[in-house]
């Protein structure tokens, strides 16, 4: 017995219509008459913002300050208005050829031989069971995602009493969701000795909510059976444990990028962000093949990951014209404290980073960081930064200090002192 395929033949494909992928969808459809297809999954497009029912998106790419939901329906609405198929319910579920995907649709198969393929699938916090949480099979457990899902789209209810793990900007989202389904945040954990988000969301968060960020903590036990009862709560320095009741624990942040579909194809992935390894044009290792957003630098903001989308257009175009990749590159390392650095990868002639940026992850805090890079073994280029490095969000440093790098010298390791 055989199974029908419908096939499709884009130009480009893109897989995953976050804010990443409608961006790059909008930037590119005008340039190909319309060849280009986006598939995802959910029922509807939009990405996280989708559920996150609270303003701050569209800030940096659309220089307004709108909520989640409108921030998504205008992503949809630009990437359509340009000439892009997007395509909901549709599950990618593997290559069939350098550029060509399968997936599966409420219509059956499609199979879709592209000239060039995006992926933009985003990432995704850890949920209980990757986080090694001991205790109950509770209910009440959730991610903010989920969290969010439920009750934005949803319209389900919660349980009165929470517990947060994290204090970034997420935990902060969650907070806000909690808070509209009339459930009280009554404690914040961070095994850092700061809140990791900025003090602009933490002070004013804390007041709003009435809520205790306990820093140097972590619950080390979920309680109850079958509904959530309580949780322990270790200080990390002392040992000392105590139960915080409780009915719902809202696991934040602790990020992983969607790279299922770049490890079925043999893309290298950086160590260090668990994404595909790229250069500062979005190409990963498998020529004709990009990635974009948040499954490179897991988090940064939905603004930041749609200026991504719009910064791969000009790769993918060059990519369709035939035009050669640079010969010849520097690879950048990130070492102690930064965990891990995007892009990974600089080639001389490539465009800069979106936005003249490199992206680190710090996995400490340092107020007035000195950045310093170093070439063979020697120190080629230091700077000190006014803004500080943090745990729990993305670290910008201006392209400007690779001005020194040599582009025959070698790996670039970039610390600080």
């Amino acid at each position: 017995m055989t199974t029908d395929i419908t096939t499709l033949t884009p130009d480009v494909v893109i897989v995953g219509a976050g804010p990443s992928g409608l961006s790059a969808a909008r930037a590119l459809a005008p340039r190909l008459g319309g060849g280009v297809l986006v598939l995802d999954r959910e029922s509807t497009a939009g990405g996280i913002p989708r559920h996150s029912d609270h303003p701050g998106y569209g800030i940096r790419d659309m220089r307004r300050f709108m909520s989640g939901p409108a921030y998504a329906r205008r992503l949809v609405a630009q990437a359509e208005a340009a000439g892009a198929t997007i395509r909901t319910n549709a599950t990618v579920t593997g290559w069939a050829g350098d550029h060509t995907i399968e997936a599966t649709t409420p219509e059956g198969r499609i199979r879709v031989e592209a000239r060039a393929v995006v992926l933009a699938t985003g990432a995704r916090e850890r949920p209980r069971p990757a986080r090694l949480i001991p205790g109950d099979r509770s209910r009440g457990v959730y991610t903010t995602g989920h969290l969010q899902n439920l009750v934005h789209l949803r319209h389900g209810k919660v349980g009165r009493r929470a517990v947060i793990v994290g204090a970034e900007l997420v935990s902060w989202s969650a907070a806000l969701t909690l808070r509209e389904a009339g459930c009280r945040t009554v404690l914040m954990t961070t095994e850092y000795p700061r809140p990791d988000s900025y003090s602009l969301f933490s002070v004013p968060g804390r007041i709003l909510f009435r809520t205790r960020v306990a820093t140097r903590t972590r619950v080390t036990r979920i309680i109850g059976r079958p509904e959530l009862e309580a949780v322990e709560v270790e200080n990390i320095d002392t040992g000392e444990r105590r139960v915080v009741e409780c009915d719902t624990l809202v696991l934040t942040g602790d990020w992983i990028p969607d790279h299922e579909l770049a490890r079925a194809a043999g893309i290298t992935l950086d160590p260090g962000t668990k994404g595909p390894l790229v250069d500062s044009a979005l190409r990963t290792d498998r020529p004709g093949v990009f990635a974009v957003g948040n499954m490179l630098h897991p988090v940064d903001t939905a603004d930041i990951a749609a200026i991504d989308g719009a910064h791969v257009a000009r790769s993918v175009i060059a990519w369709l014209n035939g035009e050669s990749v640079p010969a010849g590159q520097v690879r950048l390392v990130a070492d102690a404290p930064f965990r891990w650095v995007s892009p990974e990868i600089l080639r001389p002639g490539d465009p800069v980073p979106s936005r003249r940026r490199l992206l680190l992850w710090s996995d400490r805090y340092i107020p007035f960081p000195q950045v310093v890079l170093r070439q063979g073994g020697k120190v080629v280029a230091r700077r000190r930064l006014w803004w500080p490095a943090a745990p729990g969000r993305v670290f910008r440093v201006p392209t400007g200090i690779l001005s020194t790098v040599d582009p025959k010298g070698g790996t670039v390791h970039i610390g600080s002192r």
